[in-house]
């Protein structure tokens, strides 16, 4: 038995009524290790041709072996499950303590397959769970089922509870719906909360009595060095280090100014790349005017969440109304040409309470606005306009009128309008604020995520503007294939120990390499670590592959950073992707977007 996990899964029938629990395969977890990896080994072998509303379909809540214990930034979670947006495997990742509390439950994995007849929670409290009646809570938001939860289960210390919860929007199968937990970090890419909303899952309560120092390593000098080691990187890292201007100072949002100082934000559902006004909405301004508390997860020092409120007026928002981070911000602000700072603030708010994916809901307010302005539908609303925007928000969450179409996904309601080129999406997952065109790895990246559009894939802004590992012209062609492999990989790797990713920017693949095998004792070196990623990135997309998913177009961007060039310091730019993917596909081993039998037998996916 490996030290770091519990040896605890809970296998919970929803049409069966039923909670189970069994021991890890350690067979699969050495190949897996644990959260995005496991829980994505857990979904292949349900099967590829599942429905995503349907009982079949498996609905993973994974820790990592990291997730919970002292080493840093180790507080998330993976959802793991089919994509109702997509029809992709994907996983969503979540911080705040929700994470470290199910493993302090004694759990490792939270295994939900079946549909409920009535809404009900699940009640996880060491080692053990119940499933309980949700009927009183149905139809609320996030925040206020959070309170609910917290109450009731908080025995005078609600500190000691965790609640993830859907709102109204997973409950109406809007296909972007979102899990959310009570520190407003969530869970949000791929509609995993409204797989929840199908099954008829309103929220997971968590209590545990034990806490990070109960991980006994299996060698806790090596153990106890290579967090030290990875501490410091961190408390030093041009990015991360606390209250040094970064991360901690200004949050996610402090990329606003970054990216927009290249001209790299896509603006106006990326027709351009310029706005006038945007550091209104950028980190600097955030914190002068409207910032309520900083915040921070499970063991992490940079503390980058920067709860908001707006006090007064029309926007007024909850308190707090949860961070404004800089994907939100973009999406409900540059991208549909709002940049009014208290408006942003208030759609964030009303998204996280509905439960949406933010950067998909600002994806399909700006097809909205296009299709308007091109006379393809008669709903109005301009762009700019923060309080149709904000009604059309509404809509969407409550499936009425044209929001019912939008809750369908952005690429479905354009593709419906005849006009498929104006949904800025990959794999029906819409983009999120990164221009393909100012930025060429980050476009391959986009387009070769095995979850739709993505940045966190593999995160090349990290060469292309912030210089690590290492500084890449954000412009060059040659080489994007190699780079973007290497973050995939990596990522992959991370996102099964659970760490954050913002941890990336100071820490190596050495220190996470020490600090699992310290931890489990499971032996790893740098080589075996991107060995272990490039698995689990081979396994989805093996999965999507068979899921239908096997041709080159699957890897596509839209035309409009193909065709159209960027403005401003970008100006001129297109996006080289066909270029790319011919280096992509050289390096991965892959025909053509598809994994060869060569490929999976070297890497050992099948035997």
């Amino acid at each position: 038995m490996l030290r770091g996990y519990n040896n605890r899964e809970l296998l919970v029938d929803f049409t069966r009524g039923t909670v189970e629990e069994r021991p890890l395969d350690w067979e699969l977890v050495r190949k897996y290790i644990g959260g995005r990896g496991l829980g994505v080994k857990y979904v292949f072998d349900n099967g590829p041709h599942v429905e995503p509303f349907s009982p079949e379909n498996l609905l993973a809540i994974m820790t990592g072996p990291l997730t919970g214990t002292r080493s840093p930034m180790s507080g998330r979670l993976a959802v793991v499950t089919k994509s109702p947006l997509t029809g992709t495997v994907t996983d969503s990742h979540m911080g705040g303590w929700t994470a470290a509390r199910i493993k302090w439950a004694g759990v490792d994995n939270i295994l939900i397959r079946g549909r409920s007849e009535k809404p009900v929670y699940l009640y996880v409290e060491n080692g053990r769970a119940e499933i309980r009646d949700a009927s009183d809570i149905w139809g609320l938001g996030v925040r206020e089922t959070v309170r609910v939860l917290r109450e009731r289960h908080g025995g005078g210390r609600p500190e000691d509870v965790s609640v993830m919860a859907i709102g109204p929007a997973g409950e109406r199968l809007v296909r972007f719906a979102s899990f959310i937990n009570e520190d407003d970090r969530a869970a949000g890419r791929g509609g995993t909360g409204a797989v929840a909303g199908y099954k008829r899952l309103k929220a997971l309560v968590v209590k545990g009595t034990a806490r990070d120092r109960d991980f006994v390593a299996y060698d806790e000098t090596a153990y106890h060095k290579a967090n030290q080691d990875g501490l410091r990187a961190i408390l030093q890292g041009a990015v991360t280090a606390p209250k040094k201007g970064g991360l901690s100072v200004y949050g996610t949002n402090v990329l606003m100014n970054v990216i927009d100082g290249v001209s790299g934000l896509p603006v106006y559902n990326a027709k351009t790349t310029v706005i006038d006004g945007v550091a209104e909405i950028g980190g600097e301004r955030v914190r002068e005017t409207i910032l309520y508390r900083d915040h921070t997860c499970h063991a992490c020092p940079v503390g980058c969440k920067k709860d908001v409120v707006v006090r007064e007026g029309k926007y007024r928002t909850t308190v707090p109304a949860g961070s404004m981070e800089y994907e939100s911000a973009w999406a409900l602000g540059a991208l549909i040409g709002v940049i009014d700072r208290e408006a942003v603030a208030r759609m964030i708010d009303l998204a996280n309470d509905f439960g949406m994916d933010t950067i998909e809901t600002g994806n399909a307010i700006a097809v909205a606005m296009e299709a308007y302005e091109r006379g393809l539908i008669g709903y109005a609303i301009r762009w700019g306009d923060a309080d149709r925007a904000i009604g059309l928000l509404r809509s969407i969450a409550e499936r009425s009128g044209v929001g019912d179409d939008l809750a369908e996904g952005p690429a479905r309601f354009a593709k419906s309008l005849g006009a498929p080129e104006i949904s800025m999406s990959v794999k029906g997952q819409s983009i999120p604020a990164y221009d393909l065109r100012a930025f060429q790895g980050i476009g391959l990246g986009y387009a070769t995520s095995n979850r739709g559009a993505c940045h966190l894939r593999g995160y090349t802004i990290s060469a292309e503007i912030l210089g690590i590992p290492y500084p890449v012209e954000r412009t060059a062609v040659a080489g994007k294939g190699e780079l973007q492999k290497w973050f995939q990989d990596l990522f992959a790797f991370t996102d099964s120990l659970d760490v954050c990713k913002f941890s990336t920017f100071s820490e190596t693949p050495e220190h996470y390499a020490r600090q699992f095998s310290a931890l489990t004792g499971m032996e790893i070196t740098e080589k075996e670590l991107f060995r272990i990623g490039e698995r689990i990135y081979n396994l989805e997309r093996y999965y999507n592959n068979l899921a239908g998913f096997n041709r080159r177009e699957d890897d596509y961007l839209p035309e409009r950073f193909l065709k159209e060039p960027a403005a401003g310091k970008s100006e001129g730019m297109v996006s080289h992707l066909d270029e790319m993917l011919d280096e992509y596909y050289r390096v991965r081993g892959w025909r053509d977007g598809v994994v060869p039998e060569e490929k999976l037998r070297e890497l050992e996916i099948i035997a």
